[in-house]
């Protein structure tokens, strides 16, 4: 299961964004996940809490958000949506296409507590 792997590299970086500002908890994080990414959305939700017992974001909601398939088309210059197998433009119908999105895995957004500054104390 190779989505406690991949949970475990995203606790890594959230809680490295944590630090660098000063965050006492992440109460949010949100992935964008597209469907060639070959990552599975429900197993990967299973596996977060087993990972994230103990760090700052242990009690943080992940909310994964699905990413459009999408080409842009080397023939007709077209950027269109895509299904899986089936990645031509919708404009022209050309099969020279490069994928845009779909297959990625983001961290796209982060919610962190972090403590009001304690004012300076006049000298």
């Amino acid at each position: 299961m190779h989505e406690l792997s991949l949970c475990q590299a995203l606790l890594d970086q959230v809680t490295q964004i944590a630090a660098e500002h000063g965050a006492t908890s992440v109460t949010r994080i949100v992935l964008k996940i597209g469907p060639l990414s070959g990552v599975e959305a429900v197993l990967l939700q299973h596996a977060y809490p087993l990972v994230a017992v103990g760090t700052c974001a242990e009690h943080a909601e992940l909310v994964i958000e699905s990413a459009a398939i999408r080409v842009a088309c080397q023939d007709c210059g077209a950027e269109t949506v895509a299904t899986p197998n089936r990645l031509f433009c919708s404009i022209c119908a050309s099969t020279h296409t490069r994928l845009i999105s779909g297959n990625e895995l983001l961290l796209a957004h982060l919610e962190l507590t972090v403590p009001d500054e304690i004012p300076a104390l006049p000298h």
